[in-house]
Parts: structure tokens; sequence; C-alpha cells
């Protein structure tokens, strides 16, 4: 069985912490996604917190 790890994504405009997800732990990258973000009422960029 795979191991994940929980991770927050960060809008890059507003900077509102609005999902979390989980990735696996041997991914060393950090995850970049489009999301919708309900503060900037659009869908942005979405990157993940340390």
């Amino acid at each position: 069985m795979k191991e994940k790890k929980k991770v927050i994504l960060t809008c890059t405009v507003c900077l509102s912490r609005n999902y979390t997800t989980e990735k696996s732990k041997n991914n060393t990258k950090r995850i970049e996604l489009r999301k919708y973000c309900p503060k900037c009422n659009t869908h942005t960029l979405h990157k993940e917190t340390k």
C-alpha cells in the first residue's frame, strides 16, 4: 500500500487556503492545479503550501 500525505492548496491571487488533497510521499514536486476560488469567484492557479 502506498503512503499518502495530506497537503493544502492555496490560491495564488488572494492567498486563501481553499482545498486539501493527498499526494504520494515519494513525489517531491509541488502540486499546481487550476481550481475554483470562491473568494476570487474565478478559476485560478492553486499551489501546494509548505
